[in-house]
C-alpha cells in the first residue's frame, strides 16, 4: 500500500510522497518551556515519534528537527530574581526531555533552541522587508499580513473574519491581524534577553522561530510539518504566511494531532484539571502510558482516565503473558510485521486498527500454544514481536528495574507452590494438588503440565 496522511491544509487524505525517499524530513513544533510538561505535551510528541518510527519502517532515514522555544513572553513572565528566564528555560527543557525518554520517545535528529539561531530570524527579517512583506516601527518589525493574498490559507479563513494578533504589540502596527517578527527591547525585561538588530535592540517574535529554525536545519522545503491542533492558528498559519513570502515553498504535509481531555473535559488551568507528566509517570509504567496515550487515533481528541490507563495495562499483560509462553517453545523467531498492520499504518497511521491486529495476532498465537503447533507460534511470536517494535512498546528499562523485585518475589511464590503440587503428585495427595490447582485458577494463572516440567501462564 501507498502511505496516506491526512493533510490539513487540503482539507484531505493525500499520497505520501518525499522529497527524498532516501531521507523523509520531518519539523515538528516543540516546547515553549517556560512550565513544566503535561499529559497532552507527552501525548503530542508521541503521536509524531510514532509517524517518524514508521516512516524509518517504511523509507529508513528520517531527519527529525524538534525545536525548543527558549525565549518568550512566558518564559520571561515566569523567570523570577532567584532563576533567571535561561535557568528557567534550561530546566524545563530538561524536564521536558526526561518525560520524552521515560515513554520511549526517540530522541530528534537535531534539536535546536531558538536563541541559537538570532541570526538565522534576522536573516529572514530582512528578506521578507525587502520583499515589501514587512515593515519596521519604532524597533518593533511586523508582518503584513494584506500584502500576502494566501495569507489563511492553512486554516481557510477569511482575513476579515480572523481575530486578530494579541501576542504582538499593538504599538506602531498598520493592522492589527499584523503578527510581529521582532519586538523592540523594554525597560522592564532583563538586558540579557537583548540582542542586536537593523531595527535596534530587541528579541524575535514567537512566529519567525520555526520559520527560521526549519529552514537551517531541513532547507526552504521539506516534507512534514507536525504539531498540536490548537498551532494551527496564528502559530502555523503565521509560519507559512512569513515562509512563503520570503521565497520558501515550505512544508508539503502539514499534519496536526488531536488534544486532550481529562474524564470528558478540556483539560485548562482554569478546571484546575491539568495532569502533569510527572504525576502520571509517577502513578503509572511508562510503558502503560505510552501506550495508553497511543491508543486512539492521533487526530482524535483523547480522553484519559484511570480506566485508560488500567485498559492499556490489561492489553500489556495479554501481550506479555503470550510472548513469554511462546519463549518457551521457540528461540529462533525473527520480528516481522504483518501486512494487515502495515495497511493499518499507511491508512494515516491508523494505531487503533494497529493494535487491533496485534491483539488478533496475540490470540492466534495462543490458540497455537494450546495445540502445541510450533510454526504458528514462531510466525505469531514474530509478528508480535516487529509490531511491539514498531510501536515503540519494547524494552522499557524502567519496567524492568520498576518490577524485578515484584517479579522475583511472584516468580518465588510460583516455584514454591508448583513444586508443593508436584510432591503433592508423587505421594498421590490429590487434594492437596487440586487445592493448588484451583488457587492458581483463581488468581488467572495456567498450568502446563510438560515433559520437562510444570510451566505457568497468565491467563489472557
Amino acid at each position: 500500500m501507498t502511505l496516506r496522511l491526512y493533510d490539513t491544509r487540503a482539507q484531505a487524505l493525500r499520497d505520501f510522497t518525499p522529497l527524498d525517499e532516501a531521507n523523509v524530513t520531518m519539523y515538528v513544533c516543540g516546547p515553549t518551556v517556560q512550565s513544566g510538561p503535561h499529559v497532552g505535551h507527552l501525548r503530542g510528541a508521541l503521536a509524531f515519534d510514532l509517524l517518524r518510527r514508521w516512516l524509518a519502517h517504511r523509507f529508513g532515514r528520517v531527519t527529525f528537527v524538534r525545536n525548543v522555544t527558549d525565549i518568550d513572553d512566558k518564559v520571561l513572565q515566569n523567570a523570577s530574581a532567584d532563576e533567571p528566564w535561561w535557568a528557567l528555560a534550561y530546566r524545563i527543557e530538561r524536564e521536558f526531555s526526561a518525560a520524552y525518554d521515560a515513554v520511549g520517545n526517540l530522541p530528534p535528529t537535531y534539536e535546536p533552541r531558538a536563541t541559537a539561531s538570532i541570526a538565522q530570524m534576522q536573516e529572514l527579517i530582512e528578506s521578507l522587508i525587502e520583499r515589501g512583506h514587512a515593515y519596521a516601527a519604532g524597533g518593533d518589525v511586523y508582518f503584513d499580513v494584506r500584502s500576502w493574498s494566501e495569507y489563511g490559507s492553512l486554516t481557510r479563513q477569511a482575513l476579515d473574519a480572523m481575530e486578530s494578533d494579541d501576542e504582538a504589540d499593538p504599538r506602531g502596527k498598520r493592522d492589527p491581524h499584523d503578527f510581529a517578527l521582532w519586538k523592540a527591547a523594554k525597560a522592564d525585561e532583563p538586558a540579557s534577553a537583548v540582542w542586536q538588530s537593523p531595527w535596534g535592540a530587541g528579541r524575535p517574535g514567537w512566529h519567525i522561530e520555526c520559520s527560521a529554525m526549519s529552514r537551517r536545519y531541513l532547507g526552504g522545503e521539506f516534507d512534514i510539518h507536525g504539531g498540536g491542533l490548537d498551532l494551527r492558528f496564528p502559530h502555523h498559519e503565521n509560519e507559512l504566511a512569513q515562509s512563503a513570502a520570503a521565497g520558501d515553498p515550505y512544508a508539503r504535509y502539514w499534519v496536526h494531532n488531536g488534544l486532550v481531555t481529562v474524564d470528558g473535559q478540556k483539560m485548562s488551568k482554569s478546571l484546575g484539571n491539568v495532569t502533569l507528566a510527572h504525576e502520571v509517570l509517577a502513578r503509572r509504567s511508562p510503558r502503560v502510558v505510552r501506550y495508553a496515550l497511543a491508543a486512539a487515533h492521533y487526530r482524535s481528541n483523547l480522553d484519559i482516565s484511570d480506566r485508560a490507563f488500567d485498559e492499556a495495562r490489561s492489553a500489556l499483560d495479554r501481550i506479555d503473558g503470550f510472548r513469554e509462553r511462546a519463549a518457551r517453545v521457540v528461540t529462533d523467531a525473527r520480528p516481522t510485521v504483518p501486512e494487515a498492520f502495515g495497511a493499518a499504518m499507511d491508512d494515516d497511521l491508523g494505531i487503533p486498527q494497529a493494535l487491533a491486529v496485534l491483539h488478533e495476532t496475540v490470540r492466534a498465537g495462543n490458540t497455537a500454544l494450546d495445540a502445541a503447533d510450533e510454526p504458528g507460534v514462531r510466525g505469531t511470536l514474530s509478528g508480535v514481536s516487529g509490531m511491539m517494535n514498531v510501536l515503540g512498546l519494547d524494552a522499557f528499562a524502567d519496567d524492568s528495574a520498576a518490577t524485578s523485585a515484584a517479579d522475583g518475589a511472584l516468580q518465588t511464590i510460583v516455584d514454591t507452590l508448583i513444586a508443593q503440587r508436584q510432591t503433592a503428585r508423587t505421594e498421590k495427595d490429590w487434594a492437596t494438588a487440586d487445592r493448588i490447582r484451583d488457587l492458581f485458577t483463581t488468581a488467572g494463572v495456567t498450568l502446563e503440565d510438560t515433559a520437562d516440567g510444570t510451566v505457568w501462564s497468565i491467563d489472557d
